[in-house]
């Protein structure tokens, strides 16, 4: 598996790592002994780079993936996540970045994780009501004490991540990054490279949009969270279907899928980007990892930069209320 650097402290990850979320029922119905099996499909495939949280499943999915790591910790580079707290029913209570909890976050996480280390650990939302400095601060200590290894953050805008970097270099910023997400272009990617911190793209497949898999909410599992997601909604599924016929035809053009030229695009943006696509099926997981054999040129990623240019989505990225501390 090819390797990249994610930033410039000397953290280095496989160029395509694995997204955990959806093996907590985010995206349908999930099976733990199942997850394990998959998780581990990906770690012998050569996945180093696994991304979880403590808010996916509240907990749930890091215990999923300490059970699939249990054996081949040395092969892993395991990420999680503090600062997006959830209540016993999975509700949404907002972003937490007190130090005290950052602590108190990071140890359950080890307990769950049944590790001793963290190699990366990110602030998973911006918290308006606690200075970053101070957020920062207590991961800086994390560090200092052996639990944490390399400190990221998510969803943050330049000026944040000048902040917490000026108190704790940052290795990585994990954002949504895909064709129908550009966002990060005009000013946070930019900012990323002239810090030197790597950029870990999460939904790089548009949340399974760009597999062009997805024609109506019929393709979609009932009651899962993309039903409440704008780009979801009946109207702007059907605005956005034509971005698909692109993809499709480089995908033809190549013989490979639709999955592969999302994932080949983004590969293409630089080396310091890494996806994490998500997924429950070992041969998705191979299919993934086959983009980074998938080599478009010129005229294929500029066809496919014309027909996805920053803004033409329809529908925001999540529904409104986890949008308002997104780029602080």
């Amino acid at each position: 598996m090819l390797k990249h650097a994610l930033g410039n402290n000397g953290l280095m990850v496989s160029a395509i790592g694995f997204g955990c979320a959806s093996l907590s029922s985010a995206y349908g119905p999930s099976d733990d002994k199942d997850s394990v099996k998959t998780l581990q499909h990906a770690i012998d495939a050569g996945v180093s780079l696994l991304d979880t949280s403590d808010a996916y499943g509240n907990g749930h999915n890091e215990t999923i993936v300490g059970q699939a790591i249990k054996g081949r910790r040395d092969k892993v580079i395991l990420c999680s996540k503090f600062g997006n707290k959830r209540g016993p029913g999975g509700e949404r209570l907002g972003a937490d970045g007190r130090p005290q909890q950052v602590i108190a976050s990071c140890e359950a996480s080890l307990v769950r994780l049944g590790v001793e280390t963290i190699d990366l650990y990110y602030q998973h939302r911006v918290d308006r009501k606690v200075p970053v400095e101070e957020t920062f601060g207590a991961v800086s200590q994390l560090i200092e004490q052996g639990k944490v290894r390399f400190a990221g953050i998510c969803e943050a805008g330049a000026n944040t991540i000048r902040r917490a970097h000026a108190i704790q270099p940052l290795s990585a910023l994990e954002s949504e990054y895909s064709l129908w997400s550009r966002h990060l272009e005009a000013l946070i990617l930019p900012t990323c490279r002239e810090l030197g911190i790597g950029v870990v793209a999460y939904s790089p497949l548009g949340r399974g949009f760009l597999t062009a898999t997805i024609r109506s909410t019929k393709d979609l599992y009932p009651g899962e969270r993309r039903h409440d997601h704008p780009r979801f909604f009946p109207d702007n599924i059907a605005r956005n279907i034509h971005l698909l016929d692109v993809i499709e035809q480089v995908a033809s053009e190549n013989d490979a899928t639709p999955a592969q030229v999302a994932l080949a695009w983004l590969l293409a943006r630089g080396d310091d980007i890494v996806p994490i696509p998500a997924t429950r099926w070992a041969s998705h997981i191979d299919e993934n990892i086959a983009a980074l054999r998938l080599q478009l040129d010129s005229g294929q990623l500029e066809l496919l930069e014309q027909a996805f240019p920053p803004g033409v989505t329809a529908g925001a990225r999540y529904p409104e209320k986890q949008m308002g501390n997104m780029g602080l």
